[in-house]
């Protein structure tokens, strides 16, 4: 095996098992800065981004196809060897592929974003819950460019094992910043993005709005929806038709349909 030191762990009883498992309690995740990547295309997403591994953890039995060497070699790190009982006790899947890392967490402020020139595009995630839905809105957000998920008021942390899961490794790929709503909105105002919020009680469909200036798109918890700050202050307003017994749809499943039409109306012509 190339790549970094190669250490072989072959009981779940190792103190490195022990530190790796710990690492899915948020609480562990905060008072050590570090926390985990599974899955070869999200390691992949996150060395191609330019993440710092500070140790993986393999097993060639579960590998699933014969790229994994070349990305172990990328990495540069400690390694450590398992036997297959042993990652499977850190996986956090059902079907675990044989690659996991720790890693340090990083974050971003407002001030860590430059506007670009063309109307900016942001997508503000109030107090999602479900780490499932978090990544799902971050895999829609790297799939139609958006230039920054803004978490305010986090109720999921970011680097939740499942947020790196469901996001597919977009985590890495797409800016996120963790800020206060009050603190956003401000912000927003002064780069003269006009805020866009989903209600069920709007006039206008999403469809029937114009999406191509500088915008933010805000959603809400799942139970609850957006704020008070957010609802009463939006520049826009519109609703998603539902035209069954559902009166609302899956947050993420809502950010992604918002997302696309504003990717459709920037892209037809002038």
């Amino acid at each position: 095996m190339r790549g970094g030191h190669v250490i072989e762990i072959t009981s779940a009883q190792n103190p490195k098992i022990k530190d790796v498992v710990r690492l899915r309690e948020r609480r562990q995740r905060e008072k050590t800065g570090k926390f985990l990547i599974e899955g070869y295309r999200e390691l992949l997403r996150a060395v191609d981004a330019g993440t710092v591994v500070e140790s993986l953890f393999i097993c060639p039995e579960l590998f699933l196809g014969s790229n994994e060497q070349a990305l172990i070699d990328r990495c540069g790190t400690q390694i450590f060897t398992c036997a297959e009982h042993v990652f499977r006790k850190i996986s956090y899947r059902d079907r675990p592929d044989g690659l996991l890392a720790v890693a340090p967490q990083s974050s971003l402020s407002l001030q860590d974003l430059s506007v670009p020139e063309r109307p900016p595009f942001y997508v503000i995630a109030e107090a999602i819950e479900k780490p499932g839905n978090l990544g799902t809105i971050l895999r829609s957000s790297d799939a139609t460019g958006v230039d920054a998920l803004i978490v305010c008021d986090r109720c999921t942390d970011i680097h939740n094992p499942n947020v790196v899961r469901a996001s597919v490794g977009t985590l890495f790929t797409v800016p996120v910043v963790e800020a206060g709503g009050e603190e956003t909105f401000r912000w927003l105002k002064e780069k003269g993005v006009s805020v866009l919020a989903a209600t069920p009680h709007a006039e206008k469909l999403y469809t029937e709005v114009d999406l191509t200036g500088p915008l933010a798109i805000a959603v809400g918890t799942e139970q609850l929806g957006l704020s008070d700050l957010w609802m009463e202050q939006a520049d826009i307003q519109v609703r998603i038709p539902m035209l069954g017994t559902a009166d609302s749809l899956n947050v993420a499943t809502a950010t992604t349909l918002l997302l696309y039409e504003t990717v459709r109306q920037r892209s037809l012509p002038n």
